[in-house]
């Protein structure tokens, strides 16, 4: 099981690690960075608790296919991701301006950084992987990635930015692929 939290994890901090050098290279004051850590921190943290409490219903209705669902999910999380629709540059110049004005901005910009994790914290109430343990886990490495990344963000290029997440879509693919083959 412990195998599998940091399967689940470490793409996760992958992902969040290219958002915050998207967010870097858009230009946040060193001032902001600590409550932006904290804001990712605590909607990464959220989003399992979420996805798991609609997982673990789902997860007694299907019964034995409950496995091959979350399995199917990790994989298709992990294809999203290497598809090139997540956070353009622009895409965190636009985020960044927005949840500078406000509430509103910043619960958007929480929410689009968590959307995957909402989607593991769904997988992991079908894997019956132990939520407290992956909350832990996927608060620290937000915390973490999100520091990391705020930080190195205005020294790196887009091109090693798209690296690191293309690296957090294979990582997810190969734990799919793994999951499913499990159950065969």
């Amino acid at each position: 099981m412990t195998g599998r939290l940091v399967a689940l994890v470490v793409p996760l901090g992958l992902d969040t690690l290219a958002v915050s050098l998207a967010l870097g290279v858009a230009g946040l004051p060193a001032g902001p960075r600590l409550r932006l850590a904290l804001l990712f921190t605590g909607f990464e943290a959220a989003m399992p608790l979420i996805g798991a409490g609609l997982g673990l219903p789902l997860g007694r209705a299907i019964g034995a296919a409950a496995d091959v669902l979350a399995a199917a999910l990790v994989l298709a999380l992990g294809l999203y991701m290497l598809s090139g629709l997540e956070l353009t540059d622009r895409d965190a110049a636009d985020l960044l301006a927005a949840s500078r004005t406000g509430l509103i901005g910043a619960v958007g910009l929480g929410l689009s950084i968590s959307l995957d994790e909402l989607a593991i914290g769904f997988s992991a109430g079908l894997l019956r992987v132990s939520l407290l343990v992956l909350v832990v886990l996927v608060a620290l490495q937000a915390f973490v990635a999100t520091q990391v990344g705020l930080r190195l963000g205005a020294r790196v290029t887009e091109h090693a930015r798209e690296r690191v997440e293309r690296l957090a879509g294979l990582a997810l693919v190969a734990l799919g692929l793994i999951l499913l083959a499990e159950q065969i």
